[in-house]
């Protein structure tokens, strides 16, 4: 067995966390995710400003502050933080002066190299794990890389310690797995969990703990956490981090394509779940690549709408500004907050009118748009005032997924001792390449139902959201505890039409829907709610965060026998 802690979700996530993880307890290796598709964006435009950076400077300080904690108890660190410059990331470290030996992986950054996009900002293919396991195999103490998935921090060291082979798809699919569940940090242990009131307030009181994955030679694994931290690790907490994210039945990586219907969750002791049963497939034969481009420039003005009247006001100010505002940005108009009726607070009865707009030209966006909004102040609808000054333009950026072939992005090891080592292809691959999942739909189980009642989603279901580029990810499952003839119920109940419904947004819009029975609930991709990314969005909620959250207050039918 290799026990494997995480300690960073993304680029931002707790400072202390390293140090923390090693000193919480026994550890072979502690990982670290700092990369997200809007990450690589921010780290381009640093590219733009400094070639010499565009790596997780956060990762840097955590590792000057920790290395020789790490080294004194022989734990390995392997992190993602490279990001654009995994080579530039590597000489700093070397050049705090410790002994740690670093290795770094790198291969994935496309730019200038993709016929398709040839003057985008960051173009990087997602890498597998086989060349973490060389640089692990070779001594090195640290090992950063590039682009690769985010599972793969964790494989590449199960692959190291377990001698596993290319074909040894059952287990990497389950370590794969087991990545997947701690490569979000504490969204593992109750972060960003709509069960969070079942957690004891001792264990909400405290900072979340982060998880750690114990992973077999057979690729099960169990997922736990440190002692004395806070959080907790239940089924639940694991199914929802299961659910983050994903793309239907096939989780599609380099290295493996694992079958998310074979999972198995027990929980085994406190804090203690174990995932069994997890099978895999041969790779798809090519490569995703997250592509970032500059899409131009946006601003924004939000005016703040006050008591009675609310949609008449509205209106009258959408005139006024329809009339002034120059032809030429996309404009886009969101309404949020509807205020209290009788509300004993002003900010109780006021509401938030949004006007957002996007050009390719700054200045189509600056002054252009802002003097006629604040031109009204004195001329338009009764209380009129807006939340913040009129600010300038920032620039946006549009994500696009991209396939390539393998030997296009070529995955390459550079060791410590200065020599370099090229991992080698896959042994087979999946016939025909996936490179979107497929729709379907969900089985009718034909369940009972008497006596239906109108109440939140919620009373019945937990979910977790997010987004997988303009892609927004919806997880909906039932929790321990509730009977299987609601699971069933779910399954059956969860349609195109009932999700249309359920988020009336998507009414136009594609979707997928997988049941996971094992998992007790459904995977839903709502296509192109987000727009071209979160970088792009103009929605209110770009990244879908809390679009679970949102889809549990809305009223459905349930049949009262599940309340």
């Amino acid at each position: 067995m290799i026990t494997i802690g995480n300690c960073s979700g993304f680029y931002g996530d707790r400072f202390s966390a390293m140090r923390d993880m090693l000193e919480g307890g026994r550890l072979d290796v502690l990982t670290g995710d700092y990369l997200a598709e809007l990450t690589m964006l921010i780290l381009g435009k640093d590219t733009l400003k400094d070639p010499s950076t565009g790596y997780a400077k956060t990762f840097l300080r955590q590792v000057a502050d920790s290395i020789d904690l790490a080294l004194q108890r022989e734990v390995k660190i392997v992190s993602n933080a490279g990001g654009l410059n995994p080579a530039g990331l590597a000489q700093a470290i070397e050049a705090l002066g410790t002994s740690a030996k670093v290795a770094y992986v790198d291969g994935d950054d496309l730019r200038g190299r993709l016929d398709s996009h040839p003057d985008a900002l960051t173009a990087n293919a997602y890498l597998g794990a086989f060349g973490i396991a060389h640089a692990l195999d070779a001594g090195a103490d640290i090992v950063v890389t590039g682009r690769v998935t985010d599972a793969s921090v964790v494989v590449g060291p199960a692959i190291a310690h377990h001698g596993w082979k290319r074909d040894s798809y059952d287990e990497l699919a389950g370590a794969v797995v087991a990545g997947h569940v701690i490569e979000c940090g504490t969204q593992a242990t109750g972060g960003n969990f709509s069960g969070f009131l079942t957690m004891s307030p001792q264990a909400r009181a405290r900072p979340l703990g982060f998880p750690v994955a114990e992973i077999a030679v057979d690729g099960s694994s169990i997922i736990t956490k440190q002692d004395e931290t806070g959080g907790t690790v239940t089924v639940d907490t694991v199914t929802a981090q299961l659910l983050y994210e994903i793309q239907g039945p096939l989780y599609l990586g380099p290295d493996v394509t694992t079958d998310l219907t074979s999972i198995r969750l027990e929980e085994v002791g406190i804090d203690r779940v174990a995932i069994t049963g997890v099978t895999g497939t041969p790779p798809p034969a090519t490569l995703k690549v997250a592509v970032n481009s500059l899409g131009g420039y946006r601003n924004s003005a939000e005016f703040v709408l006050t008591g009675p009247d609310i949609d008449a006001k509205a209106a009258w100010l959408r005139d006024q500004l329809d009339a002034e505002l120059p032809i030429g940005p996309d404009y886009t108009w969101s309404t949020y907050r509807v205020p209290a009726p009788d509300s004993p607070t002003e900010e109780g009865a006021a509401c938030i009118l949004r006007l957002s707009a996007r050009a390719a030209d700054a200045d189509a966006v600056g002054r252009a748009l802002t003097a006629p909004a604040i031109e009204l102040a004195l001329a338009s609808y009764p209380g009129f005032h807006v939340t913040a000054p009129p600010g300038r333009p920032s620039p946006f950026g549009i994500y696009k997924a991209a396939y390539v072939r393998r030997d296009r992005a070529p995955e390459t090891v550079h060791l410590p001792d200065g020599s370099t080592y090229e991992v080698p292809a896959p042994l087979a691959y999946a016939e025909p390449s996936p490179q979107r999942p497929q729709t379907f739909a969900s089985p009718a189980f034909g369940v009972p139902v008497g006596s239906l009642r109108s109440v939140p989603l919620g009373d019945l279901v937990y979910a977790r959201s997010g987004d997988k580029g303009g892609d927004a990810n919806l997880g909906l499952w039932v929790p321990q505890g509730r009977p299987d003839v609601a699971v069933e119920w779910l399954l059956r109940t969860v349609t195109q039409p009932w999700v249309r419904k359920l988020i009336p947004e998507a009414e136009e819009l594609a979707i997928d829907i997988t049941p996971l029975p094992h998992l007790r609930g459904v995977n839903i991709v709502i296509h192109d709610l987000l727009g071209e990314g979160v970088a792009a969005s103009t929605r209110f909620d770009p990244q879908a965060k809390g679009l679970g959250e949102w889809a549990r207050s809305r009223f459905v039918d349930i049949p009262e026998e599940f309340l």
